[in-house]
């Protein structure tokens, strides 16, 4: 018996079959962007890294550190809270205050650079910078800006300031004009809270308020390429009010030694980075 299929039939056969390949092929295209979209989508998670202790020195209890600088030997210091606000010459191994200026007790001072043989000194919600010549410590003017003042430094370029937020601000040391501004991300998330800065081999290191630990921040991108864990670095016992949190990086680039401390902490700690 001869059997022959209806032509219609198998026109609709063959549609049938190109539509069921088309569906199939489509359907594996899906499955292997699913499978390889969370790879794509994943952060790499950021390095963290420990400390060792290399030598500790006494620090004044009584400083409420808000910014710190490594100058010739000795530390420039700027310390906070009305009343009780400075900037200080400090002899490194013996804690003593040098030389120092009182600033009027209605500002609370902030972060301070040192650029072009000038310190600059931050008060937090005045929107202040007093402007010192760095051998006399005479007050040659001061410069406004908007929003807090937190922390401050410099790339020899501009002055890098924090305001509490993930934002870091370059400014001009002329007139304090923003040149470009930067958003400080861990992956994807941002890191707020910013205070007290130094630069450091091309990297802006960042205290983040109430935390053990500091950022490494790429001054171009804004993310954060390492953390410094400084947990166990100073015991609780040793500060009794609960605004004495880590806060205070100074770098001698010279000799390549970062110093930390705190506010309000007896010790200051020269340490190296344990990678």
């Amino acid at each position: 018996m001869n059997f022959r299929l209806n032509p219609r039939k198998t026109e609709t056969l063959r549609l049938l079959a190109v539509f069921a390949f088309c569906a199939i092929t489509l359907l594996s295209v899906n499955c292997q962007r699913a499978d390889t979209a969370p790879i794509n989508d994943m952060v790499t998670p950021t390095p963290v890294y420990t400390y060792e202790i290399v030598h500790t020195y006494p620090h004044d209890p009584g400083a409420y550190t808000q910014g710190l600088i490594f100058d010739q030997g000795q530390l420039l210091e700027s310390t906070g809270r009305n009343g009780k606000s400075s900037l200080r010459r400090v002899e490194l191994e013996t804690g003593r205050v040098l030389q120092q200026v009182i600033v009027a007790e209605e500002y609370f001072a902030e972060g301070i650079s040192l650029l072009h043989e000038k310190i600059y000194q931050l008060t937090w919600q005045h929107q202040l910078c007093f402007v010192y010549d760095h051998q006399t410590f005479k007050k040659l003017g001061q410069l406004s800006y908007d929003g807090e003042g937190w922390g401050l430094t410099t790339d020899q370029h501009a002055l890098i300031l924090s305001d509490g937020t993930s934002r870091l601000r370059f400014l001009s040391p002329d007139n304090f004009s923003v040149t470009r501004t930067l958003n400080v991300v861990d992956g994807k998330e941002p890191v707020t809270e910013l205070n007290e800065l130094e630069y450091v081999k091309d990297q802006i290191y960042a205290n983040v308020w109430h935390q053990q630990r500091i950022a490494m921040i790429d001054p171009k991108s804004g993310k954060v390429t390492g953390w410094l864990n400084l947990d166990g670095l100073l015991s609780p016992k040793e500060v009794a009010d609960e605004e004495g949190v880590l806060n205070g990086i100074a770098y001698d680039e010279k000799t390549d030694r970062l110093f930390v401390t705190g506010k309000l902490w007896p010790k200051l700690f020269e340490i190296k980075v344990k990678r």
